[in-house]
């Protein structure tokens, strides 16, 4: 009689659940399939009938991309260069010329030839600008011109570049070239170990894992990892970097999803090198994704210390998608929580303000958690450091200069100007900072700052009313402090201008390799690991 009144309760309770499932999913699917046939009817119209003649590729891609953009700057449509980029920066491998390359509209520049590979042995500089490969002229090449510089090992390519004006030839022969992920490590002093770790690639935690063993084999008796300037990659990578410190089983991170697959916790699966080992790890504002899951777990394992800056405070994970014709939609599909439970997603991308702008979490909403030792850390702005350094102050007008090159175009410059021997205690002074300022106004750095823009649209709004005669005098006055202030803005940001000039200009002379040499010197957040992990009862009292 039981069984039977559990038939008799179970079944209807199933079919009903099943009905509104399927309900609801026919509801859903009703409404995608409505929406496509909408617009694949709309896409007909106007190719077939507007005034104009219309490029169809075009206008989807415009379409595409609009209907992203409301969402987050990670869910991307992802072309066959696309698709091929995002291999290459997984693996770590391609065949071409060996350097770092940024595709302009009539040119290719060269940012960083790689040591030793083949565009570095043909004489090719930082700065050279690449106008034409072989018969093409990059200013008429409609399609990424940055993929004519790859080809199969061992052909020759002939490039075209100016080089301070001047108009030079060179012959490139291609080679495999291997992207590191681990592009340095090496000894501070005789117990202090350094990895430089800058993506999360295929090969990420096997660079890692030995470097690690290395620096032990050398004497290492602690570590500094640095992840500054790492944008990210493979999760998994990141979860097996955490595994070489802490034993396995160990929780580093969960994903939550609406979609209940992707609703996963990630354990430590491998024998750990060292669970003891002293560590610290350096981070930045640019150390993000699968930087801020390594930092997040050992700092909220109690693990290691973090010096430097807040992270970028990117919480979001991606999947890769197929599409038809070769191409790819990558997808945020969940988001990360650190083993505290914290998520460390800056913007909300989901509540924007009334310009449509993400709107950054307030520091009075943030949430507390704690780690092992029940340390207090927060959620909502990226991972915050143990030992914080400060940042730039003013984070628009900073970007604006890096934005537009000036960074790198001042340090060409200064290469070519300076002939140095030896850039091992190379100091750039207030001389130098001064004439850098100059070169700012040289090259007419402007930046329009949300205020100006606001001031000019009221000015304009007065002028279509009449009443700007009354109102001229104060607004140039407004303007003119308003420009002094962007010109203290630059002053009070000369240490971390001078900071990013130094590293562009040392890497011109010695290669990124020298330039991390230089920093084993010179940089004050390696100085002030080195010192934390030389006193062992400062260590232990920052994880306490």
């Amino acid at each position: 009689m039981k069984h039977l009144l559990k038939k008799k309760i179970i079944i209807p309770v199933i079919a009903a659940a099943l009905f509104f499932t399927t309900t609801a999913f026919r509801n859903d699917f009703f409404e995608i399939a409505k929406q496509i046939e909408i617009f694949t009817t709309l896409f007909k119209e106007l190719n077939m009938n507007y005034v104009d003649e219309t490029n169809p590729g075009d206008l989807m891609d415009t379409a595409i991309k609009s209907m992203l953009a409301d969402l987050d700057p990670y869910t991307n449509f992802m072309n066959e260069q696309d698709v091929e980029a995002a291999r290459i920066n997984n693996t770590g491998d391609y065949t071409g010329i060996g350097a770092k390359v940024k595709t302009l509209k009539d040119k290719l520049v060269i940012v960083e030839p790689y040591k030793d590979y083949p565009a570095d042995k043909a004489g090719i500089k930082a700065g050279d600008e690449i106008i034409k490969v072989g018969n093409t002229l990059i200013a008429t090449y409609k399609e990424e011109a940055g993929e004519l510089l790859k080809g199969a090992t061992d052909t020759p390519v002939e490039v075209t570049y100016k080089r301070q004006g001047k108009t030079q030839t060179a012959t490139i022969k291609r080679a495999e070239v291997e992207i590191k992920a681990v592009p340095y490590f090496s000894m501070v002093n005789n117990k202090t170990g350094y990895i430089v770790l800058s993506r999360f690639n295929e090969r990420a935690s096997a660079e890692t894992n030995y470097a690690l063993r290395d620096l032990k084999a050398q004497g290492a008796e602690k570590i500094i990892l640095d992840v500054r300037g790492n944008p990210g990659g493979l999760l998994n990578e990141a979860i097996n970097i955490v595994n070489l410190f802490v034993p396995k089983g160990q929780l580093v991170v969960t994903t939550k999803s609406k979609v209940k697959k992707y609703n996963k916790t990630y354990y430590t699966q491998n024998e750990p090198i060292d669970t003891q080992i002293p560590l610290v790890v350096l981070i930045d504002g640019s150390s993000a994704s699968a930087s801020e899951i390594v930092s997040g777990a050992l700092q909220d394992l109690d693990r290691a210390v973090i010096v430097g800056s807040r992270s970028f405070g990117k919480g979001l994970v991606q999947r890769p998608k197929q599409l038809t014709y070769g191409t790819q939609v990558k997808i945020t599909i969940s988001r990360y929580y650190t083993p505290s439970g914290r998520c460390i997603q800056a913007l909300d991308y989901w509540h924007r303000n009334e310009k449509g702008e993400a709107v950054r979490v307030n520091q009075e909403n943030y949430n507390e958690f704690k780690t092992k030792s029940g340390r207090k850390v927060y959620d909502g702005g990226g991972v915050f450091p143990d030992v914080p350094f400060d940042a730039s102050n003013n984070a628009f007008i900073i970007n604006a200069i890096v934005d537009n090159d000036l960074i790198f175009n001042y340090a060409t410059d200064y290469y070519y100007k300076h002939n140095l021997k030896d850039v091992s205690n190379f100091k750039l002074t207030d001389t130098d900072f001064s004439n850098f300022k100059n070169y700012l106004k040289t090259n007419n750095f402007s930046f329009e700052t949300a205020t100006e823009k606001a001031l000019n649209k009221a000015f304009e709004a007065a002028k279509n009313e009449d009443l700007d005669d009354n109102i001229k005098s104060d607004f140039n006055t407004l303007m003119a402090n308003l420009n002094k202030s962007k010109t203290s803005v630059i002053d009070e940001n000369k240490a971390y201008l001078l900071e990013l000039l130094t590293e562009d200009i040392v890497k011109r002379y010695v290669y990124r390799e020298g330039l991390y040499d230089y920093y084993k010197t010179h940089d004050d957040k390696i100085k002030k690991a080195a010192e934390i992990l030389g006193n062992p009862s400062t260590y232990s009292g920052y994880l306490r």
